[in-house]
């Protein structure tokens, strides 16, 4: 997927979060976007163009969070598509100033969020324009309490903000949450009962084929390999005969299938088997966590680099939350399991050309513009080349099965 060279993607810096709802799936993306320098003036009708290359009108929803007061008021005057939702920090929001366009906005049916408490109480009106607030886990006022009281409610539904960690997003859903911000990634995700901590008898297969393929073995071993789990089997017969490979006879032999594929592309479909093939609920957002940061990474690499060079980069996104689905540390990890050696370097020893790239990619995950700036100057990478890979990437996330 490739994105126009807009002017824009130079002149801001972009980070990106998802929003979680009690089912644990992403139900949006939250697009934040940062002015850089002292810029005045940024060009609302090409941010909302750049943006509808990933999120078209008919397509999933995107929250716009823009950190620029000027770039705000001129989107708040505009008609976005209905698939863009506005977040509206407090300030703005009980400015008359912006009174009537936010009214227009609603009408016109964008979805439209309140961050923040205000430090007065809003208009009836003015707060019926927004559908859901936005409450930073810092500032709840609820943390000890569980669900409100029957006929105690907040005044509009809340997402909660700054959830980092599984127990932050449960206490979130318990207190009444309708969706929360973030990644909770920042802790391990608790073992099922019965369950030894390390990788589950189920994926055996899947770690012999990623070893075999690295080993380059026969088209004949894999087969053999792949015999052992029909479930492996019909999920690669149904992978090579979707739409994406758009062959016009169908794929019935699992030699053919792999010889379709290739080998980079059969490791690089083994490694995203490997990391979404849970069955706990609390580990779906880490799954998607894992699946976007491949992907970002890979795009990171750029259109000039190798394609041996960007499928290390992709194993080296996914494969960084393994440790925390696995509850095991890296070095104990890979030694079973192989990956490059830059790979083994950037998360075992978190050195190597990989590391910086991946501690850019943990930046752009709700980062501020200072601190995703910096990291890009660390990298020796353009703010436009990061914020088209980051979009690019997040067009391709809504693609993956």
């Amino acid at each position: 997927m490739l994105f126009p060279d807009a002017p824009i993607l130079g002149q801001v810096a972009l980070s990106y979060c998802p929003i979680i709802d009690r089912h644990r799936n992403v139900m949006a993306t939250r697009l934040t976007v940062f002015p850089l320098g002292q810029a005045r003036w940024l060009p609302v009708g090409e941010l909302l163009r750049t943006v509808s290359e990933v999120w078209p009108q008919d397509g999933p929803q995107v929250v716009l969070s823009v950190r620029c007061e000027s770039l705000l008021a001129d989107l708040l005057m505009v008609q976005p598509s209905a698939n863009v939702v506005i977040e509206v920090p407090k300030f703005m929001a009980g400015d008359p100033a912006h009174r009537d366009d936010i009214l227009q906005l609603a009408a016109n049916g964008n979805m439209l969020l309140l961050s923040g408490r205000p430090n007065h109480p809003l208009p009836r009106e003015l707060l019926g324009a927004f559908r859901y607030s936005i409450i930073d886990l810092a500032d709840e006022r609820r943390l000890d309490a569980g669900p409100p009281p029957p006929g105690v409610t907040r005044s509009i539904g809340f997402f909660q903000e700054g959830v980092t960690t599984i127990a932050q997003m449960e206490g979130a859903f318990r207190r009444g949450a309708i969706a929360v911000l973030g990644w909770p990634v920042d802790e391990a995700v608790k073992p099922r009962r019965g369950s030894s901590g390390g990788i589950r008898p189920d994926l055996q297969v899947t770690l012999d084929l990623i070893n075999q393929v690295n080993n380059e073995e026969p088209l004949s071993v894999l087969e053999a390999t792949l015999k052992r789990d029909p479930s492996l089997a019909f999920k690669l017969m149904r992978y090579i005969n979707s739409p994406v490979f758009g062959l016009t006879v169908e794929v019935t032999s699992f030699s053919h299938a792999v010889m379709l594929l290739g080998y980079q592309r059969l490791k690089r479909w083994l490694s995203l088997l490997l990391v979404t093939a849970g069955n706990d609920q609390n580990q779906r957002p880490v799954m998607f966590a894992a699946v976007r940061r491949g992907l970002l990474m890979e795009a990171l690499a750029g259109e000039n680099a190798g394609s041996e060079e960007r499928s290390e980069m992709f194993i080296c996104g996914v494969f960084s939350l393994l440790d925390r689905m696995f509850q095991k540390p890296f070095d104990e990890l890979l030694s079973t399991l192989p990956v490059p050696a830059d790979v083994h370097a950037a998360l075992v020893g978190e050195s190597g050309p990989y590391h910086c790239v991946l501690e850019l990619v943990r930046t752009l995950e709700g980062g501020s513009g200072l601190d995703v700036r910096d990291h890009v100057q660390a990298c020796n990478l353009s703010m436009r080349h990061v914020n088209r890979a980051l979009l690019r990437s997040l067009g391709s996330a809504l693609h993956v099965g």
